[in-house]
C-alpha cells in the first residue's frame, strides 16, 4: 500500500454520527469522571479539541454555566455543531496545523485525536501553551498495540475473522501515520511537555452493545479501503457484519488511556 495521510474515518460519512454516539456511550462516563476529578466549576474556559460529536462539549457547557466558555473545534464541524448550550463556540480548526483558538483555558481536552495527527509533539505543546497557569490538560487516546484483538475469546471462525479484519483496520491506520502504541506514552509525553501532577489510567469494555454498533459503523466506513488494500473481500465483510449484527460476538475495544497534567 502507498502511504495516505488522509483521515481514515471521515466525519463527512453518515456512519460518523453512529460512531460518535457509540464512542460517547462507551467512553463519556470515563471522560466526565476525570474532568470532575480535575475540579471543573462554573466560569471555566474549556477547549474541546477534535470534538467530533456534541456530547462532551454539551456536558462541559452544563458544568461551566453561563459565566464560562466552551470552544469546540474540529476539521469537520457538522456533528459538533449539534452541541447544546449557549456558551459553546464551534469552530472549524485543524489542531495539527492551526494555532490554538485562544489561550488562558482552564481545561483542554482531546479524545482519540492526537494518535491521528502527524506532528503530535508540536500539537501537544500547542495545547499545553493554550492553558492558563494551573490549567489542566486531559488527553485520552487508544493503545491498540497493547491489546490488538476485537474478540478476546477467539473460540471460532467468526471470532478469527473479526480479529483478522481488526488487524487490517490497524494496518490502514498505521499506513496513515497513526501511532498504535501512543496511549501508553501519554504520561511521559505530558511530563516532557512541562506539566506537573501527571497521572493516568486506562479503560476498555470487554463487551457491550455499543461495541457492536461501533464496529459495524467502522467497518462500513473503511470497507472500500479494506477491499482495495487486499485485506478483506466483500464476502468476508458481509459475513462479519452479519455476525456483529446478530449479537454472536463479544466485541471489545482497544484500551483507552487517559492522562492528565497541570500547567505550572
Amino acid at each position: 500500500m502507498t502511504r495516505d495521510d488522509g483521515y481514515l474515518l471521515d466525519n463527512a460519512q453518515v456512519e460518523a454520527g453512529v460512531r460518535f454516539d457509540a464512542l460517547g456511550e462507551l467512553f463519556d462516563p470515563t471522560t466526565f469522571r476525570h474532568i470532575e476529578r480535575l475540579g471543573i466549576a462554573a466560569g471555566w474556559r474549556c477547549w474541546e479539541v477534535g470534538a467530533g460529536g456534541p456530547s462532551v462539549a454539551s456536558w462541559l457547557a452544563g458544568r461551566v454555566g453561563p459565566a464560562g466558555r466552551v470552544v469546540a473545534t474540529d476539521i469537520d464541524t457538522s456533528w459538533a455543531a449539534r452541541t447544546t448550550g449557549g456558551v459553546v463556540e464551534v469552530l472549524r480548526h485543524d489542531v495539527g496545523r492551526d494555532a490554538p483558538p485562544g489561550d488562558g483555558f482552564d481545561l483542554v481536552h482531546a479524545r482519540l485525536v492526537l494518535v491521528h495527527v502527524a506532528d503530535r509533539e508540536r500539537t501537544l505543546r500547542a495545547m499545553v501553551g493554550a492553558l492558563r497557569p494551573g490549567g489542566w490538560l486531559l488527553v485520552e487516546d487508544a493503545d491498540p498495540a497493547s491489546q490488538p484483538l476485537i474478540c478476546l475469546d477467539e473460540y471460532g471462525p467468526e471470532q478469527v475473522l473479526a480479529n483478522r479484519l481488526r488487524a487490517g483496520f490497524r494496518s490502514l491506520l498505521a499506513d496513515r501515520g497513526a501511532d498504535l502504541a501512543y496511549g501508553r506514552k501519554l504520561p511521559r509525553l505530558l511530563r516532557d511537555a512541562g506539566l506537573a501532577d501527571v497521572a493516568a489510567d486506562a479503560y476498555f469494555p470487554v463487551t457491550s452493545p455499543a461495541c457492536d454498533v461501533l464496529e459495524a459503523a467502522t467497518v462500513r466506513q473503511v470497507r472500500a479501503r479494506l477491499v482495495e488494500a487486499g485485506l478483506a473481500t466483500d464476502e468476508e465483510i458481509d459475513r462479519h457484519l452479519e455476525s456483529v449484527e446478530s449479537g454472536r460476538l463479544d466485541l471489545t475495544t482497544s484500551p483507552m488511556v487517559s492522562a492528565w497534567g497541570r500547567r505550572g
